[in-house]
Parts: structure tokens; sequence; C-alpha cells
């Protein structure tokens, strides 16, 4: 097994990007040895830190010092309890950053209002775990929300975690958009996909339709007056992807790309997925009526994913991204997946 400082060796060489699919194989390993090296090397620092401070107190007691060490505990409780859990991600994307799709379904303007509250709700969970968070692509709803937003998450296992959240999400509540306010049901999807510059996945250009408009936008200054934003279409499956959000048409070019390309990767697992449940008999119910976590805010408030029975009533705090737990709980009882 190659090390740290062998694959650093290999990055160094002259004619390292001659082969760029090897290239990128190789900068993934030393990216998923370094997810580890690099907290391991900060623990053991804390740990050194606070044995010296615990020998100092037991010659002088003094406050400001304790108070640091016991800060200093906490700190390494977490983080060791963190990389304990992180050991159980061992997919063979777990490590890699992530492609995410949320898509407004059944539930009209009801549905693409709920779809842009999640779509905030893993902004705000991303950036409390430290990742970097990019939106690639939304397309706005016909009076409110979002018909489909995509977001970049990038951090070391953000696939690992968010591949908890793939599933169908129900919101029941009164409607802001009903003049009788009564209580309506919506529904979006979220699709987690692995973001790896090194995805085997073959694409002939050749099948990719590329069509250019202009981007949408809230009228004045921000509407696009050159056609920038781009679709591709994969004529064989009828897979788009589509991006406005950037400036240029070659970034948006660049971006679809991405897009296009996980989720082609995506109905090559979904098929190996199906082959399996074939031979093994068993078939996954992933159908709109079969949600993986509903959020009530009328007649009552909770949220309960209906995977592991966990519940809570802090609502508010969920939505602003307060999902960890859940997140955990599910990896947890089903061993990381």
């Amino acid at each position: 097994m190659k090390t740290e400082s062998s694959l650093n060796g290999l990055m160094a060489a002259d004619g390292f990007w001659d082969d760029r699919p090897a290239a990128l194989r190789t900068i993934s390993r030393l990216k998923r040895i370094q997810n580890w090296t690099g907290p391991l090397t900060e623990v053991e620092g804390r740990l050194s830190d606070c044995a010296a401070a615990l020998e100092l107190l037991q010659a002088e007691e003094d406050r400001g010092m304790r108070t640091d060490a016991e800060k200093s505990l906490e700190w390494l409780e977490k983080n060791i309890s963190d990389l304990e859990f992180r050991q159980m991600l061992n997919g063979p994307h777990d490590h890699s950053d992530t492609i995410l799709t949320i898509r407004s379904g059944a539930g009209g303007i009801d549905s693409q209002d709920w779809a842009e509250m999640l779509f905030r709700m893993y902004v705000h969970w991303a950036e409390g775990q430290g990742f970097e968070v990019e939106v690639l692509s939304t397309s706005g709803g016909e009076e409110a929300g979002l018909r489909e937003g995509v977001l970049s998450v990038r951090g070391p296992y953000s696939f690992g975690y968010l591949k908890a959240e793939r599933g169908i999400h129900r919101l029941v509540r009164r409607s802001p958009f009903d003049q009788n306010h009564r209580r309506h049901t919506s529904f979006a999807s979220v699709l987690p996909l692995p973001d790896l510059e090194e995805l085997q996945v073959e694409v002939n250009e050749e099948d990719v339709r590329m069509d250019v408009y202009r981007a949408g936008g809230a009228g004045g200054q921000h509407v696009n007056k050159t056609s920038s934003a781009v679709r591709l279409t994969h004529i064989p499956t009828g897979i788009t992807a589509s991006c406005q959000n950037e400036r240029s048409q070659h970034r948006n070019r660049e971006v679809a790309w991405r897009i296009l390309r996980a989720r082609l990767y995506e109905l090559e697992e979904e098929k190996r997925r199906k082959e399996r449940e074939k031979l093994e008999g068993v078939k996954q119910d992933v159908s709109w009526g079969n949600q993986i976590r509903s959020y009530v805010l009328h007649p009552y408030q909770m949220v309960k994913d209906h995977r592991t029975g966990m519940e809570t009533s802090s609502v508010e705090a969920f939505l602003a991204g307060d999902i960890q737990e859940f997140i955990q709980a599910y990896l947890k009882e089903n061993g990381g997946l």
C-alpha cells in the first residue's frame, strides 16, 4: 500500500500528468490518506498539550490553565468520537465530495417552496460541518421556491454523510399560498451523488446535445443579455444537466458536465443495484408515497425519520441545519451502509 510520502513523490515526478486518469487516481488516494492523517496529527498535538497542562496542574493550581485543559478535553472527546464514527464510512466513495440535487415533487407551488427550504437546510448543515458549499444550478419555481437546486458540498466524507439523506422528504403545514390557509402536504426528493474527477464514466460527446440560452433572473441588471446558460442532454438516456449560475458559457458548460457525469454514474449504479435485488429477491420501494422523513408544522411540530423512528419537536432548529444527529443515527443503525 502506498504511503503519503510515496504518493507525494509520485506527484513531484516529471511526467506525472502524462497519464491524466492515473494522476487523478493518485491525487484521490493522497486526499483520502490526508483526510485521516491531518485530524490524527491534530488530535496527537492536543493530547500532548493536555498531558503537559495536567502535569503542571499537579504542581500548581491555576484556574485559567484548568479551564483551558477542560476545553481541550471536551474538544478531544468530540473529535475522537467523530473519527470513530467516520471509520464506519468505508464505502468506495464515502470520502468524496458531493453533488446534491433537491427537486420539488407533488404539491405544486408548495412543493417548490419546500424544495427551497430543504436547499437552505442543507446549505446551513454543510457550512456548520465546515464543508465548502457552492451553488451549481438553480431552476426557479412558477411563483416561489425551486423546481430544482444543485449544490456542490466539498470536504472530507461529505458524501459519506449525505448519502443518508437520499429519498423523499414530506412536509405538512398550513399553506402560505392558500388564501384559506388550509393544510397541504408537499414532497421533494434529495439525491446525493459522489463528485469525483476520476469517475470512470465513458461518455461519447457525440451523444450529448448542448443547448445554450439566456439565464433567467429577477429582471433589470440581473438578467443575462447573452446566451450563457447551458443545458446538456445525453440523447441515449434522456438525462439532462443544466447550469446558468456562472457568468460565462464556458464555466456553465464545465459545471453542467460535472453534473451530467455524476448522473450517468448514478444510472449505472442503479442498474447494478437492480441486478443485485433481482438476484437476491429484494426490491426497494422508492415511490413518492414512501418518504424517508416527515416534517410537520401543523397541527403540531415534529420531524420524524421513518427509517430509525427518531424524532424531534425542534423543527425550526432542524430546518436551520441541525440534522447531524439524525444523519449519524441512520448511518449507525445501518453500519455506515
